[in-house]
C-alpha cells in the first residue's frame, strides 16, 4: 500500500512553490512594480495653461519644461527630477516656488514618461539626465543646481557623481539611501535586496561629492521609511543640512510656493558658489 505524504509536508511543498513563483514574478516584472509613468505627451495648450513651455522645443526631442515667464533674478538654473508616478508636467510646484526666488527651473522628463521615447530603468534615466544637465548648462550657463524628489533623488545623486558635470549643489526631497534597502525594509519577508536590479545607491553616488546638499524628509513618510532618508543624510561627507516636515507624508510635504523652506534650502546650497575649493 502506498504511503500518503503527511499534510504538513504537502503544505510546506506547495508553500515553497508559491513563494518561488512570487519571487520569480517580482524579479521579472519588477520595473512594472517600480515605475508608474503617465506615458501621454501633454498638449501645447495644457502646457501653456500650466505656465510652462516645452524645453528645448515641443517636438519629439523635448527633454522637459521650463516656466514661460522669466525668473525674478539670475541666481542660476535648477534641474529638477521628479518623483515616480505621473509625469513632469504634474510638478509645476518646482517652478512656482523657485522662479520667484530668482532661479530658472528645468523640470526634466524621464524616458518613457510624458510621451518621450526610451526605456524605463536606472541606466536609461541616468544617461538621459546627464545629457539634460549638459544641455541646460550649455544654454543657460552656471551655476547649475540639482533637485531630486523621491525617485528623482536617485537620478540627481547619479548625476552629481559625475565630476565632468558642473553641479554646484543639490536638494533631495524624501530621498533614500538605496532602493534595495528601501524595498527590503518594506518587504522584510522576501529576499528583495538581492532581486532589485535598479539600485539607485545614493550613498555610494554622493560619497565623493563635496558641494552642499540639502535633505528634506517627511516625518510620516509611508513610502520611504524615515530611517532610510536619515541613513543617507548621516553618510554625506559634503556640507549638509536637514529639514524635517513634521506630520507630513510622502506626498503631503509642503510644496506651496510661499513655504519658507524653499528659500532656506536654496540659500544653503548656493552659498558656496564661486568659492574656491575641491569638487
Amino acid at each position: 500500500m502506498k504511503r500518503e505524504t503527511p499534510l504538513i509536508i504537502r503544505l510546506l511543498f506547495y508553500g515553497a512553490i508559491g513563494c518561488g513563483v512570487l519571487v520569480l514574478a517580482a524579479y521579472l516584472w519588477q520595473r512594472r512594480m517600480v515605475y508608474f509613468p503617465d506615458r501621454a505627451k501633454p498638449s501645447e495648450s495644457r502646457v501653456r495653461a500650466l505656465g510652462l513651455r516645452f524645453w528645448p522645443d515641443s517636438g519629439d526631442a523635448y527633454r522637459g519644461f521650463i516656466g514661460m515667464a522669466a525668473p525674478a533674478g539670475k541666481k542660476g538654473t535648477v534641474v529638477a527630477f521628479h518623483g515616480n508616478a505621473g509625469a513632469a508636467g504634474d510638478r509645476t510646484y518646482y517652478v512656482h516656488a523657485l522662479a520667484p526666488l530668482g532661479y530658472r527651473v528645468v523640470v526634466a522628463e524621464y524616458p518613457g514618461y510624458g510621451g518621450r521615447p526610451g526605456r524605463l530603468g536606472e541606466r536609461h534615466f541616468v544617461k538621459d539626465a546627464k545629457e539634460t544637465v549638459r544641455r541646460a548648462y550649455e544654454e543657460f550657463g552656471d551655476p547649475v543646481f540639482l533637485l531630486g524628489e523621491s525617485l528623482g533623488s536617485g537620478v540627481a545623486a547619479a548625476v552629481a557623481a559625475d565630476p565632468s558635470l558642473p553641479v554646484e549643489g543639490g536638494v533631495l526631497i524624501t530621498p533614500w539611501d538605496s532602493l534595495p534597502d528601501v524595498r527590503q525594509t518594506l518587504y522584510w519577508h522576501l529576499p528583495i535586496r538581492w532581486l532589485v536590479r535598479d539600485k539607485y545607491d545614493n550613498i555610494r553616488a554622493l560619497q565623493a561629492f563635496s558641494k552642499p546638499v540639502a535633505v528634506a524628509l517627511a516625518e510620516g513618510d509611508e513610502i520611504i521609511p524615515q530611517k532610510r532618508s536619515l541613513r543617507l543624510y548621516e553618510a554625506l561627507a559634503a556640507p549638509k543640512r536637514l529639514w524635517v516636515f513634521i506630520g507630513a507624508g510622502h506626498n503631503s510635504w509642503p510644496a506651496g510656493p510661499n513655504e519658507a523652506w524653499w528659500r532656506e534650502v536654496m540659500d544653503f546650497v548656493s552659498a558656496q558658489h564661486g568659492k574656491p575649493g575641491p569638487r
